[in-house]
Parts: structure tokens; C-alpha cells; sequence
């Protein structure tokens, strides 16, 4: 038995570390896809694209896990399938599920790898990634001077040539609006020719232009004189320096990102829903106090036979009349500003309120991820190795096609389970165990079916059961015209 096991398990890692690195390959392209107007043209070096890429790899591999873990079982089972290697294991009198229990081992090992990843690693590598992100959304683009466009890429300044040679540096009809001192266009320079260049160490951009103007315009001293000061320079030769430090790529402080509920752990998940349950309950403790009704009628207090003898019904306006005219306006006042003060501190209550249980939402949503992920891979592996074994074709044909299939099932599912919980519309502990909630019944009933040795897939089965439903159907039917 042992060496059943030893050869299980070698058909199955091979095609599970391949799978395994192909779907993390497929999901990193995908990451660049998205966000590849972010990368381009931002003068990256090459070793801050290879972090990037390198945590977020570790961030997908919970995501491919499942994948490898479905499709090397299907090939796995499919392969004993195809060669009768399982039809002999049956006839030796090997029950499916010890058949199965070798990798089975494996599939919990698995699973308690990705827990241990989720929990452990995956916090750091959504720090990391994150980070590193928004460091590139947030880097300027390098320098380029596109002909007749203005390029805003120096604070403070619009640079625009209306020609540009093959060269790159050599320009014609220079116009650059110095707006830097923040009062608007004050300062226009124009030329006719100049060109531009980099200083050695590459610090700084230089721009040297010949035969042109300045135009400047001189603000009124007070706000009374309407007049502006307008000088015109002309100059022979004129360079500006523009420093290209702006354009470094610079880091933010990761402790920016390490309270988010990405970047936390199941520990810190539990102690942040525990702080935010607290502070919830304190609001709403807060709110009532504040919005209990104050009764201003002990402070004018009239005696009973008064009330009944003038009031004639018992609305509000008539138990008014009988209060002092001086002290009536005082009331409505005093209930006029209670009032609004109670609205706008409920409103503002109801809205904090809401902030917290999105807040609560969003932590449980994470919390739960650090298990569903794992526990997919189990369930996964309960559905590609029966499925293997009823199919009954290994190699990446057949296999491949139905791992495409339940993936995208519990891809979908995941994801619209998600964002359900998100809407508050379901729970998150429903809306991320809903995929594991419809495909674990699939798993439990091809694993029924496989170790039944049911011919699921097989066309003849469907044709016998058309039959008997047919010959059913003919029945019934001449009993009916023999009725009529």
C-alpha cells in the first residue's frame, strides 16, 4: 500500500507544481495587464518592477493553490482512469477512498500550508505590494516634450516647442509659462530656437534658448490700483535649470498601510473587530442618551383642574393655550433648537455608525479569508479526484477543460460572495463560505458517485435512461387513449 501511495503522490506533485506556477504565472499577467498604464513611462528600474512583481506573486498564491490543487487531481485520477491502473487497483479490492487517502494527506497538508501563508505571509506581502504601489501610481512621469503639446511635469512651469528634431534636443518656438510664484501667468518666456540637455549626473535638465522675450506682469501693490506693470526683455541667450530630483522615485512610510485590514493577521484581525464592536456600541449608547426626550412641562407645571377646564381636546395646541403667552414662545424656541440639535447629532451618529460597520464588515470579510482559501483546496481536491476517476482522461485535454469550469464556479462565487458581504446585503460569514456552501455537496456527490464506479459521463447511461423514460412515457400515454 505504501507503494501506492509513493505512486500517487509522484503523479500528482509534477502536475501540481507545474499547474501551480502557470496559474501564477496567468494571474501575475493579468496583475500587469491591469495595471500597466501605472508602470509605463514612469522611468522604473528594472529591480522596483521585480519587487513588484515578486510580492504580488506571493499575494496570488492562495489564489493558484486551489487551481493546481483541482487540475493535478483530475490528471491524477484521470491518467488511472485512462491506463485501467485504477480498474485494477477496484478489482484488487482497494476501496476508492484508500486509494485516495495518500493524497488526500497531501491535499490537508496543502490546505494547512495556505492557512499558514494566509495568516502569516500574505499580511506582509499585501504590505509590501500595496506600498510599493502607490509609490508607482503616485511617481511622475519621466520627461517628455511632445512637439506643439505642454508639458506640465515641472511644478510651476508649461513648456511647449512647436518643433522638435530628430536629435531630441535641438527645439523651435519655445513658449514656457512660469506660473511658480502662484499669482497666475506672470512670467512668459518665448524664443525662437534653444535646445535642451542633461547635466552629467543626470540631477538636472537644462534649457538654453536664443533669441527671445520676456513678459512679465506686476501685480498691483493695493487692492484700489487697478493697473499692472507690464516689462518686456529681450535677450540673446537665456537658461533655465530645471531639477529632476521631483522625478525620483521615492518611498512612503510603510506604517502608513500596516493598520489596514489587508495587512493584518488572524490575532490582530480579532483584536481590530473587537475594538471596533466596542467603539459601535459606544456611539449607539451615546446616541440614545443624547436623543432622550426632555419634558419641559415640569418646568411649568399648572394644576390639574386648570388642564381639564381649559383644554378642550387632547392635541398638543389646545394643552398650549394654557400655558402663559410669554412662556409659549420660550417653549417653542427651546423645543425648536432641542430638535435640531437632536436631528444633527443623530445624523451624525447614523452616519459614524455606518462607517463602523462597514469597518466591521470589512475585517470579517478578511478574517474569513484566511480559512476559505485553505478549506478550497480540500473541497477542490474532492471534486477534481472522483471527477478524474468517473472521466477517465488524463494529459491537459479533458482535465483541463472541467478545472477551467469548477474554478471559474468557485472564482465567481468567491468573488460575488465577497461583494455581497461588502453591500451588507448577506453576512460575510455567508458570503465567503458561499462557494465552499455549493460546491462542497458537488465534491460529496462525485466522490459518491466515484466510488460507486458510476458511468456519470458516460453516453450510453444517458441513452438507457432516455430509453426507460421513453418506454415510461408510451405506457402512460395508451393508457390514456385506451381510458378515452
Amino acid at each position: 500500500m505504501k507503494k501506492i501511495d509513493q505512486f500517487l503522490f509522484k503523479s500528482f506533485i509534477g502536475p501540481f507544481v507545474i499547474t501551480f506556477f502557470i496559474a501564477l504565472f496567468i494571474l501575475v499577467m493579468q496583475f500587469l495587464w491591469k495595471y500597466v498604464d501605472e508602470l509605463v513611462g514612469k522611468g522604473l528600474e528594472i529591480h522596483v518592477l521585480v519587487k513588484l512583481l515578486f510580492y504580488h506573486s506571493m499575494r496570488l498564491v492562495p489564489l493558484a493553490l486551489p487551481l493546481a490543487v483541482l487540475l493535478a487531481s483530475i490528471m491524477t485520477f484521470g491518467n488511472l482512469g485512462e491506463y485501467y491502473e485504477l480498474t485494477a487497483m477496484k478489482s484488487a479490492g482497494i476501496s476508492l477512498f484508500r486509494i485516495m487517502r495518500g493524497l488526500i494527506i497531501t491535499a490537508v497538508v496543502l490546505s494547512i500550508f495556505a492557512f499558514v501563508f494566509s495568516n502569516e505571509v500574505l499580511p506582509w506581502a499585501n504590505l509590501k505590494s500595496g506600498s510599493l504601489l502607490y509609490d508607482i501610481k503616485h511617481q511622475k512621469p519621466t520627461f517628455s516634450l511632445r512637439e506643439g503639446i505642454f508639458n506640465n511635469s515641472f511644478d510651476g512651469f508649461s513648456i511647449r516647442a512647436e518643433e522638435k528634431d530628430e536629435d531630441g534636443q535641438t527645439l523651435k518656438d519655445i513658449m514656457i509659462y512660469d506660473h511658480s510664484s502662484r499669482k497666475g501667468n506672470d512670467l512668459v518666456i518665448t524664443a525662437k530656437s534653444g535646445y535642451m540637455y542633461q547635466t552629467s549626473d543626470r540631477s538636472a535638465i537644462i534649457f538654453k534658448l536664443f533669441d527671445g522675450h520676456q513678459y512679465r506682469e506686476i501685480p498691483p501693490k493695493t487692492l484700489k490700483d487697478n493697473s499692472f506693470e507690464h516689462y518686456r526683455t529681450r535677450f540673446e541667450s537665456w537658461e533655465k535649470v530645471f531639477d529632476l530630483s521631483e522625478f525620483e522615485f521615492s518611498r512612503v512610510d510603510e506604517k502608513f498601510f500596516k493598520d489596514l485590514h489587508q495587512m493584518l493577521d488572524i490575532v490582530e484581525l480579532t483584536k481590530a473587530i473587537d475594538t471596533i464592536s466596542i467603539e459601535r456600541s459606544r456611539i449607539a449608547v451615546k446616541l440614545d442618551k443624547n436623543t432622550e426626550s426632555v419634558i419641559l412641562a415640569e418646568r411649568y407645571k399648572l394644576a390639574v383642574d386648570t388642564i381639564i377646564n381649559k383644554v378642550g381636546s387632547n392635541d398638543v395646541v389646545s394643552l398650549l393655550r394654557t400655558v402663559d403667552p410669554k412662556k409659549r414662545k420660550s417653549i417653542f424656541e427651546k423645543a425648536n433648537f432641542k430638535a435640531k440639535n437632536m436631528k444633527s447629532f443623530a445624523g451624525m451618529a447614523g452616519r459614524q455608525l455606518e462607517r463602523k460597520n462597514r469597518d466591521l464588515v470589512v475585517h470579517w470579510i478578511e478574517w474569513h479569508r484566511k480559512f476559505t482559501l485553505s478549506i478550497a483546496c480540500l473541497v477542490l481536491f474532492f471534486i477534481g479526484a472522483p471527477l478524474g476517476s468517473i472521466i477517465r482522461k488524463g494529459g491537459l485535454g479533458w482535465p483541463f477543460f472541467w478545472s477551467i469550469i469548477f474554478f471559474i464556479i468557485f472564482h465567481v462565487t468567491s468573488i460575488s460572495g465577497e461583494k455581497m458581504a461588502e453591500e451588507m446585503t448577506v453576512s460575510p460569514f455567508f458570503g465567503m463560505w458561499m462557494s465552499t456552501f455549493i460546491l462542497f455537496p458537488v465534491g460529496a456527490f462525485l466522490t459518491y458517485k466515484a466510488a460507486n464506479d458510476s458511468n456519470l459521463f458516460e453516453a450510453r447511461a444517458y441513452r438507457t435512461m432516455f430509453t426507460f423514460v421513453n418506454r415510461v412515457f408510451g405506457k402512460l400515454s395508451k393508457r390514456i387513449e385506451t381510458t378515452n
